[in-house]
């Protein structure tokens, strides 16, 4: 066995110790291992060889991605759509500001409760176990829903998240939630006729949610306004305590910027919450300001007076004669406590003279007279951002007797704010703009409907009859304000006016010199106090009213009171001037 270790045949195959590091005779042949050292040296250079290569692709890949613009436009899309997809708003109803930017009406997330009958395996225990979670719900009504032959069916809209969770635990199949919205105003009561309200699929019904449905539901950019939510609180409590006070059946006030009929607050007595359900036929839905339509009275007077004077065939000097009644073919006109004498232009305006308003446009003419109402949009619905909009009554035709009628505040039906809107035109040197809710950046350039001269000649009126006629009680000093009382007879059921039962309306601006804001207030059927000596006309209520207003408004407004100015110096050079 030993003989194969040392047999010569085998000397090739086999070493001794130590042998197999000798060298053979022919060293040139021979070809050593390789070496452990150099094989990983080798490794690390391929494998540098291959980060070099791969950060040259992405060098390569990057340098194409930096010049490709349609690479880079497909990436940006792709980003944007996929950034709508994952801030997309839950909210589909846009929010409505006031012009300072306070939110009046904005949308809150909410869940909705629906059911498929088909698959409520027990509709009673559901029933019970609902009834038990929704108590304002009855049992009646919800088994009466779960047993019905529809497939969907809403059991409770806008749930509370304490609700939701117990509904949810009951693992009931065919009960689910759906995501939606619920409308909530801050102020309550306090725009309840700007804003309206949404019906319980959050779709505009009334206001400006009826009017810019589509505006509110196409963009999620809040809608700002024009009104003031501090100036509308001070109006609204100076209103509701007059009509308290004066146990009027409601009232109505609007604040405009004189020079681009901007409305800066508006409001309408009796109202309601928006928040909360209310019976469709109640009374507090009734917009006084932009549906009413009514005769205004003695505010009319502005309008024949601007007309007159514009039309160069009466002058401010002009005396008409007011010693007795005025008999025309149908009826006889007279004055409320007249002067029984002839009256200057001035002094029709101070003392409300019925019958020389109507000399003043029956020297003029039927047709200038109703071109000019036409012309201040008496004969039209005015183009407001609420839905409830009411268009005036004017006459079927325009006799003699229309005429006289109309140039002191009768035969002609119009809302309170076509009156303001024209008012503002006729002190703010002539020009008519249209109303308007929404605050823009761009104004109507509006039209002219007197010329400049006409327009401070009827400032200097309406100061008169601040200063020395009716709208006395409206007088607050430093704040120089003109204005003019109307009190108009209602009509009972059977066309015929019912004395005591009346409107009373005082339409202002201020301050005169340069005006900025005008003011109506109104009120129906206001009752005598013992603070108003049994009278119910205008000077003892809307006037009174109307001047508190002005007193606490014009500091908010930012008004300065110009103290030094000598009111009855100046009233009394104007009246000389005359």
């Amino acid at each position: 066995m030993l003989g194969k270790y040392f047999s010569k045949g085998k000397k090739d195959d086999f070493y001794l110790p130590g042998e197999e590091i000798k060298l053979g005779k022919n060293i040139g042949s021979y070809i050593p291992e390789k070496d452990p050292l150099a094989t990983c040296k080798n490794r690390l250079a391929l494998a540098a060889l291959g980060f070099v290569c791969v950060y040259a692709v992405i060098a390569l890949r990057l340098f194409d991605v930096c010049i490709s613009g349609d690479y880079v436009a497909r990436k940006e899309n792709a980003s944007a759509s996929q950034a709508r997809v994952l801030i997309s708003n839950p909210i589909k109803r846009a929010d409505i500001l006031d012009r300072n930017g306070v939110v009046i009406a904005t949308s809150l997330p909410t869940v909705n409760l629906y059911a498929n009958p088909s698959k409520i395996f027990n509709p009673k225990k559901t029933a019970q176990e609902l009834s038990k979670i929704l108590p304002e719900l009855k049992y009646e009504t919800i088994y009466r829903k779960l047993t019905s032959n529809s497939k969907f069916v809403y059991i409770k809209r806008n749930l509370t998240p304490s609700q939701q969770y117990q509904i949810n635990y009951l693992g009931v199949p065919g009960l689910e939630f759906e995501n939606g919205e619920k409308r909530i105003y801050p102020h309550k009561n306090l725009f309840a006729h700007i804003l309206g309200s949404t019906n319980i699929d959050n779709v505009g019904v009334s206001g400006i949610e009826k009017e810019l449905n589509e505006r509110l539901t196409q963009s999620d950019i809040p809608l700002q306004l024009t009104v003031d939510a501090g100036i509308q609180d001070t109006i609204r409590l100076h209103l509701a305590e007059a009509v308290k006070k004066f146990r009027a059946i409601s009232g109505t006030a609007i604040l405009m910027d004189t020079n681009t009929s901007e409305i800066i607050a508006m409001v309408s007595l009796p109202d309601y919450d928006p928040n909360s359900s209310i019976n469709p036929n109640s009374k507090a839905l009734f917009n006084m300001a932009t549906k009413g339509v009514y005769e205004p009275g003695s505010v009319l007077k502005i309008f024949n007076a601007a007309m007159s004077l514009d039309s160069g065939k009466v002058r401010v000097a002009d005396k008409f004669d007011a010693t007795e009644p005025l008999k025309l073919k149908y009826n006889v006109i007279k004055d409320y406590k007249g002067e029984n004498r002839w009256l200057s232009v001035p002094e029709i305006m101070i003392y409300s003279s019925n019958i020389g308003s109507a000399r003043m446009a029956l020297k003029v003419g039927g047709n200038e007279q109703k071109d000019f109402m036409q012309k201040i949009g008496f004969f039209d619905e005015l183009d407001i951002e609420v839905a409830e909009k009411g268009r005036p009554i004017k006459p079927n035709g325009w006799s003699e007797g229309t005429i006289a009628t109309v140039a002191y505040g009768y035969g002609l039906a119009v809302t309170p704010l076509h009156v303001i809107t024209a008012f503002s035109a006729v002190v703010n040197g002539g020009i008519y703009h249209k109303p308007t809710l929404l605050k823009t950046a761009e104004h109507d350039d509006g039209k002219r409907i007197i010329s400049y001269n006409t327009s401070k000649s009827m400032r200097d009126l309406l100061r008169l009859v601040v200063v020395e006629g009716s709208g006395k009680r409206a007088n607050v000093k430093g704040y120089e304000v003109a204005g003019k009382t109307g009190t108009a007879l209602k009509l009972s059921d059977d066309g015929k006016y019912v004395n005591k039962k009346v409107r009373t309306t005082f339409v202002a601006t201020f301050p005169v010199s340069n005006p900025r804001y005008s003011l109506l207030l109104m009120m129906d059927e206001p009752k005598a106090t013992d603070e108003t000596c049994g009278y119910v006309t205008s000077g003892w209520n809307a006037v009174p009213t109307a001047g508190k207003l002005i007193e606490d408004l014009a500091p908010q407004l930012n008004i300065k009171a110009n103290y030094d100015l000598d009111e009855q110096r100046r009233s009394r050079i104007i009246e000389a001037a005359y």
